[in-house]
């Protein structure tokens, strides 16, 4: 049974730091964090390629979030610094088997249940 499951959202102050983890039990050609603030829809946050580790990250997160992989361990990190009260969102881990349209939630085919992260002022 394929899983995604999340880990490492939690509640901090602006400026603080939090590591979401997710954990996979099948092989990926790229993987994603997404994220769902409340009354809006899906926004991509980072996106990593298994075979080369080549990733993307939004504009509004650069210089602040982090995303890795372990393949060995069947993990993927997001770093999170410097949080600011507009990170606050349901956090995502994707993944797709084939190629994906930049930040198009639609193309990633396996999910998880998400965690939360609250970032207050």
């Amino acid at each position: 049974q394929v899983e995604l499951v999340e880990s490492g959202g939690g509640s901090v102050q602006a400026g603080g730091s939090l590591r979401l983890s997710c954990k996979y039990s099948d092989n990926y050609y790229v993987m994603a964090w997404f994220c769902q603030a409340p009354g809006k829809g899906s926004e991509g946050v980072a996106t990593i390629y298994d075979l080369n580790g080549r990733n993307y990250l939004d504009d509004s997160v650069k210089g602040r979030f982090t995303i890795t992989q372990d393949k060995a361990e069947r993990m993927m990190y997001l770093q999170m610094n410097n949080l600011k009260p507009e990170d606050t969102a349901m956090y995502f881990c994707a993944a797709a088997r084939n190629a994906v349209r930049l930040w198009r939630a639609d193309d990633f085919e396996d999910w998880g249940q998400g965690t939360l992260v609250i970032v207050s002022s």
